[in-house]
């Protein structure tokens, strides 16, 4: 039996129930509900201030309303209806209705930033970690570019240089200039007012908006009002592209443009548009200093937030003007290495801001400053990766203005060019801030004298005559000294003229001489030959030779070459290579001396036949010391000591030195003493004039016309005293 109850129970029970649920809301409101000091969200914080109906209405076109209005974390740069009104009359659009959805979708998603910001917040440059103070002028917004036809193509930008990620979207940054930024830069208004001459800066711009009101708080953001409309601005690639004035480096950038395909992609565009059209991924070559149509920078994270790219782009006129000079034996750059395309772009590339300000101390990829200043600047622009400058001049590369540019942009010395590279010496000789003199070595000099290059082993290779060819290091070496025998530092311009008489030290420490416009080293004396001089030209830091022939290292040793010295003039040279040859420092069957170590830089000092026997005169050397006649062959071992003991004292150690002025001082030679200490002369060298002066206190004289004799790294002259060294 079913027990019944009164209605009025039953009724009272469901008001019971209802009161306690009530109770229970309220508790649920009063924690977890909206509390009544909470802004409104973003687009009813707009609605509420009165002035943005145009703003709402793009919102709502660009279909943004639901986000704007719920959760999120966002900055919005909002124009007010007057920036609207503006924006409409410039563009000739009537009113809201005739704002379509795609330039209202561009208005507002390039309005809106990433995370919630006042302007204090803004310029520090968010990172893992936490915050760097006064480093952000930019921030990543909602808005990015997709798929776009080029040259019958649907393409999409790469977002990384040279390679492409398939979770990043490439989106764009807006700038901000606030004063707090520039002051911790370095910087002042004439940086941002270079970019906007016609913006006056308030200490708070957007782009070329001013900021009028700032900080306005938002349930999911914060809100800046600026005054004016700013559609997202273009990548450095794009507004290259949208100026004629620039084709001719566009057209450049284009042939280190590759388009690969890419599944992910087209999948996606394919599934949004129902087209069938593959996507192909706009890729610029890696060894480009960047990529114009990547939005990142560096490592794609907040790094964009401080810095960005900048491409400077000459005219079209200047631009190929100087094409021609850089072409002028190669003609095309499709006949020219590579390398010559990449130098003269990468050259026009910073891998920073180039601020207006810093332009002169701001390098490009090439660790370069600028060759042109502010007044070579016709066109400016902030763009969204970076800054772009058009100029009416070029950044004239080191590697064109060089001594190096001889070998490097002329196809008849590509050798001399990969041994400039190989050696390291390329660093050098394009330093503009150095004086270079140079003596050109043609691929046909090289390979006359058994020198190529073998490009299948990726080795040098090397012939003598009569003998089978050598690759690898061995013949390396060998091109190397020969190149590092041609180069030379030259701040006095040492070999301006070479219609003289001189000798000069090279790159690698040994010497060459010069006489009437010819040039020999060690090698060439060997042969009794010289290399002419077929012309010369100028360079921003220094002069080439164009030659016939090549520097050559003689295969000889020191032993040899005093030899030679003492059979052609055995009255300056006789007395002292006897006292050698007879001594048992000397090795007549590879004629080299005891304690010399071939390949290694030595000065020889030759007492004349004359010096020699007032010496033995003096007691100084083993001989008659009534008449002066050397006794070679001493029997006593005292004397033979003593004759070991002068021709150690006659050479410097592992040094170089010539009557050219430069090198002066104290010099140890190879004698040690019986205790194992050093001894040395002391040498006054100036242009053509050089004395020494021994331990004893005693000054002999460089004679000048039978010197400057050259060896294996050495240098053999002679001098008209015997040096004492006790």
């Amino acid at each position: 039996m079913i027990k019944k109850y009164p209605l009025h129970l039953g009724w009272s029970a469901l008001l019971i129930l209802c009161l306690f649920a009530a109770c229970r809301k309220k508790e649920w409101d009063q924690y977890y509900g909206r509390p009544s000091w909470l802004a409104p969200p973003i687009y009813q914080q707009l609605q509420a201030m009165g002035h943005f109906k145009h703003l709402l209405a793009a919102i709502d076109k660009a279909g943004y309303k639901a986000t704007l209005s719920s959760g999120g974390y966002w900055t919005m740069f909002a124009p007010d209806d007057s920036a609207f009104e503006a924006f409409y009359q410039q563009m000739g659009i009537k009113g809201d209705d005739q704002l379509d959805s795609v330039t209202a979708s561009k208005i507002v998603r390039y309005a809106l930033v990433y995370n919630a910001y006042r302007e204090d917040q803004l310029i520090d440059y968010q990172k893992a970690g936490g915050a760097d103070t006064s480093m952000a002028f930019k921030r990543q917004t909602a808005y990015y570019d997709w798929v776009y036809t080029e040259n019958g193509k649907k393409v999409i930008a790469a977002n990384r240089n040279g390679s492409f990620a398939e979770n990043d979207n490439n989106y764009k940054y807006i700038p901000y200039f606030i004063t707090g930024f520039l002051a911790a830069n370095g910087l002042s208004v004439s940086d941002y007012n270079f970019f906007f001459p016609n913006t006056p800066f308030t200490g708070f711009n957007v782009a070329d908006a001013a900021v009028i009101q700032k900080d306005i708080p938002a349930e999911n953001g914060m809100i800046h009002v600026i005054n004016k409309v700013i559609l997202p601005l273009p990548n450095l690639e794009q507004y290259l592209a949208a100026n004629p004035q620039y084709s001719e480096f566009k057209s450049l950038l284009d042939r280190l443009v590759r388009y690969q395909s890419d599944a992910s992609i087209t999948q996606r565009y394919q599934a949004l548009t129902r087209s069938t059209d593959s996507v192909y991924v706009k890729l610029y070559d890696a060894s480009l200093a960047f990529s114009p149509n990547n939005e990142n920078y560096m490592l794609s994270g907040t790094d964009a937030q401080t810095n960005g790219w900048t491409l400077v782009v000459p005219t079209n006129d200047v631009l190929k003007a100087y094409e021609q000079k850089i072409l002028r034996y190669y003609k095309t750059f499709d006949a020219a290495p590579p390398s010559v395309l990449l130098t003269l772009l990468n050259a026009h590339m910073w891998q920073q801001c180039l601020w207006p300000s810093k332009l002169k101390n701001t390098v490009n990829s090439e660790s370069e400053p600028p060759t042109f200043d502010l007044s070579n600047v016709i066109d400016k622009k902030v763009c969204s990766n970076g800054f772009f400058y058009g100029i009416n001049t070029v950044q004239d590369a080191n590697e064109f203005r060089s001594v190096y540019a001889a070998a490097f942009l002329n196809p008849a010395y590509s050798l001399m060019t990969l041994a400039l590279d190989q050696d390291g010496i390329k660093y050098s000789v394009i330093n503009p801030s150095v004086h270079y003199t140079m003596f050109m070595i043609s691929d046909q000099a090289f390979r006359n004298a058994g020198y190529d290059y073998n490009a299948n082993r990726s080795s040098w290779a090397y012939q003598a005559p009569g003998a089978s060819v050598q690759y690898g290091s061995g013949p390396q070496s060998r091109v190397f000294r020969i190149l590092e025998t041609s180069v030379f530092i030259t701040n006095n311009n040492e070999l301006n003229d070479l219609s003289g008489d001189g000798i000069v030290e090279a790159w690698n420490g040994e010497y060459i001489r010069y006489k009437n416009n010819t040039v020999w080293a060690s090698g060439n004396a060997d042969d009794g030959t010289v290399v002419h001089i077929d012309s010369a030209e100028t360079f921003y830091n220094g002069k080439v030779y164009y030659t016939d022939g090549l520097l050559k290292f003689t295969e000889h040793t020191v032993g040899y070459h005093i030899q030679q010295l003492a059979n052609k003039d055995p009255n300056d040279f006789g007395y002292f290579y006897q006292y050698l040859s007879n001594s048992v420092i000397w090795q007549a069957s590879t004629q080299t001396i005891l304690g010399m170590t071939p390949g290694t830089f030595y000065t020889v000092f030759i007492p004349t036949n004359q010096a020699i026997s007032n010496a033995v005169r003096k007691g100084i050397l083993p001989g008659n010391p009534t008449t002066g006649t050397p006794n070679f062959k001493p029997s006593s071992p005292d004397d033979q000591q003593k004759v070991i003991n002068f021709i150690y004292y006659h050479i410097l150690n592992k040094n170089t030195v010539v009557p050219d002025g430069k090198k002066s001082g104290s010099f140890q030679t190879l004698y040690q003493t019986i205790d194992g200490n050093p001894t040395f002369i002391t040498i006054n060298n100036q242009l053509n004039n050089m004395q020494l002066t021994d331990q004893v206190g005693n000054t002999a004289n460089v004679i000048i016309s039978i010197s400057n004799n050259l060896s294996d790294r050495t240098v053999i002259h002679a001098i008209d005293r015997v040096l004492q060294y006790q």
